[in-house]
C-alpha cells in the first residue's frame, strides 16, 4: 500500500510534504474552533444555534476563498498562492485569540475560512499535477491523513491547555499557537516549483488568461454542477461530525475533558487510516466505485453511532470506523476534481467545486444546532449526516470514471466530441481502445 511513495522523484516528494504539512496545519487551526465550542458556550453564554453559525460561517467563507485562490492560482501560479493562503489563515487564527464576543469571533473565523478554503484548493491541484497518473489516487488521497495529524495536534493542545490553564485563558493560548504554520512558508519558498504541466500552459497562454466564469461555460458546466453536488454531500455529512462530535461527547455522553480527548484520538486515528484506504481503493477499483461504497458505509456507521443506544466501548470502536470512512469520502476529491477539468481552469474548478460543496454543506452544522432544540443532539446529527451521504452516491453515479487519466490531455466533453466527429470510424475505435488500456478513462 505504501510502495508508491518510494517510487516518487525528489521534486514529487518535496511537493507531497509541502501539501501534506499545509493541509495538516490548516486542520490544526480550523479544528481549534470546534474544540473551543463547549468552553465558549459556557463562558459567553452562546447558544448551540450560534455555535452552529460559527461553523457555517467558515464553510461559506471557505467556498469564496477557494474559488478566489483557484482563480489566482490559474493566473499567477500554484506555489505563490499556496504561500499566501497559509499566511492568511494563520494570521486570522491568531487574531481570534483576542476576540471577546460572538460577533468578533464570527468575523475572524470567517476571514480565517478564506485561507482555509484557498489552501486546500491550491494544494490539491499542485499535488495532482505533480504526481504521475498511476499513483495519483494514493498520493493525493493520503494527503487527507494530514488533516488527521493536524486534528490530532489540536486535540493534544486542547487537552494539555485545558488541563493546565483556566478555560478563560486556555482557548486564547490555543488560538495564539495557530500562528506556527507561517514557518512552513519559508520552506516552500526555497524548495517547491510549479508542476511541468502547468508551467507549459503558462508559457503557451501567457497573454490569454482564463475568465473567472469559464468553469460555467457550456463545455464544463454540467461537470461543475455535478462535482459541486458530490462535495456538498461529502462535506455536509463530514462537517456535521467534525463540528459537533466534541460537543456530542461532552454534552450528550457527559465525558470529561480527558475522556473526550481519548475518544477523539481514536476517531483521528481512523481518519489517518481512511486517507490511505481511499487512495488504494481509488487506484485499484476506480474513483466512482470508491465514493459510492464508502459513502454507504459511512451512512450506516453514523446512524448507528448517533441514533442507536450503544455502550461506551462500542462508541469507542465506532469512533475509529467513523474516522476511517469520514476521511475516506473526503480524501478522493482532490485527485478526482483535478482529473475532471483541463489545466487552463483546473485550479478555479478545484476551488469552486471543492469549496462550493463546503458552503452549501455548511447548512448542515446549522441544521444540527436548530434541530437539536427539538430533538436529541445525536438524532439531529445522524439525520443531517445520512441525508448528505445519500447525495454523494447520487452525484458519483452521474459523473464519469477518471482513473489513470493524463492531466496534460484532459479535454472538455465538447472538445472530445468535436475530435471524434472529425476522425474516421476506425481511428476513433483505435483511440478509444488505447485510452481504455491505459486506465479506463471515459473520453476518447
Amino acid at each position: 500500500m505504501f510502495k508508491w511513495y518510494t517510487e516518487l522523484t525528489k521534486p514529487e516528494k518535496r511537493t507531497y510534504w509541502a501539501c501534506f504539512s499545509g493541509w495538516g496545519l490548516d486542520a490544526m487551526d480550523t479544528q481549534m474552533y470546534a474544540l473551543a465550542i463547549p468552553t465558549l458556550i459556557a463562558l459567553w453564554g452562546m447558544t448551540r444555534g450560534q455555535a452552529g453559525i460559527l461553523g457555517t460561517t467558515v464553510l461559506i467563507m471557505a467556498s469564496l476563498g477557494g474559488w478566489i485562490a483557484g482563480i489566482l492560482a490559474d493566473r499567477y501560479g500554484r506555489v505563490r498562492i499556496l504561500q499566501i493562503t497559509i499566511l492568511w489563515f494563520s494570521a486570522f487564527t491568531l487574531l481570534s485569540a483576542f476576540t471577546d464576543s460572538f460577533w468578533q469571533l464570527m468575523i475572524t473565523r470567517g476571514l480565517q475560512g478564506l485561507g482555509f478554503g484557498g489552501e486546500w484548493a491550491v494544494g490539491a491541484v499542485l499535488i495532482s499535477e505533480t504526481i504521475r497518473p498511476q499513483v495519483r489516487g494514493r498520493a493525493v488521497g493520503s494527503l487527507q491523513a494530514g488533516w488527521a495529524v493536524g486534528y490530532g495536534v489540536a486535540v493534544l493542545l486542547s487537552t494539555l491547555l485545558f488541563n493546565t490553564l483556566e478555560p478563560a485563558l486556555a482557548w486564547r493560548v490555543m488560538f495564539a499557537i495557530g500562528l506556527l504554520p507561517t514557518l512552513l512558508v519559508l520552506w516552500i519558498r526555497r524548495h517547491i516549483k510549479e508542476a511541468p504541466v502547468f508551467a507549459q500552459i503558462q508559457r503557451e497562454h501567457a497573454e490569454d488568461r482564463p475568465s473567472i466564469w469559464e468553469v460555467f461555460a457550456a463545455p464544463t458546466r454540467m461537470t461543475t454542477f455535478k462535482a459541486i453536488l458530490l462535495t456538498f454531500g461529502i462535506y455536509g455529512g463530514n462537517y456535521v461530525m467534525i463540528t459537533w462530535l466534541p460537543a456530542y461527547l461532552k454534552l450528550a455522553l457527559h465525558l470529561s475533558i480527558t475522556n473526550v480527548g481519548g475518544y477523539l484520538a481514536i476517531n483521528i486515528l481512523g481518519s489517518f487510516a481512511g486517507a490511505f484506504l481511499n487512495g488504494w481503493m481509488a487506484d485499484r477499483f476506480g474513483r466512482r466505485y470508491t465514493f459510492i461504497v464508502i459513502a454507504c458505509l459511512q451512512a450506516i456507521a453514523v446512524a448507528t453511532y448517533t441514533l442507536v443506544h450503544i455502550t461506551l466501548p462500542v462508541t469507542l470502536v465506532l469512533g475509529f470506523v467513523l474516522g476511517t470512512l469520514q476521511s475516506g469520502t473526503a480524501a478522493g476529491t482532490g485527485a478526482y476534481i483535478a482529473e475532471l477539468f483541463p489545466t487552463r481552469i483546473r485550479a478555479s474548478a478545484q476551488g469552486l467545486c471543492g469549496n462550493a460543496g463546503r458552503a452549501i454543506g455548511a447548512i448542515m452544522p446549522t441544521m444540527v444546532g436548530v434541530l437539536s432544540a427539538k430533538l436529541e443532539l445525536g438524532a439531529a446529527m445522524g439525520i443531517c449526516a445520512c441525508v448528505s451521504y445519500l447525495l454523494v452516491v447520487t452525484a458519483a453515479l452521474m459523473l464519469p470514471e477518471t482513473r489513470g487519466r493524463d492531466l496534460s490531455q484532459v479535454a472538455t466533453d465538447d472538445d472530445a466530441e468535436r475530435a471524434q466527429d472529425t476522425q474516421p470510424s476506425d481511428a476513433r475505435l483505435q483511440r478509444v481502445s488505447v485510452t481504455e488500456d491505459a486506465g479506463g478513462a471515459r473520453r476518447p
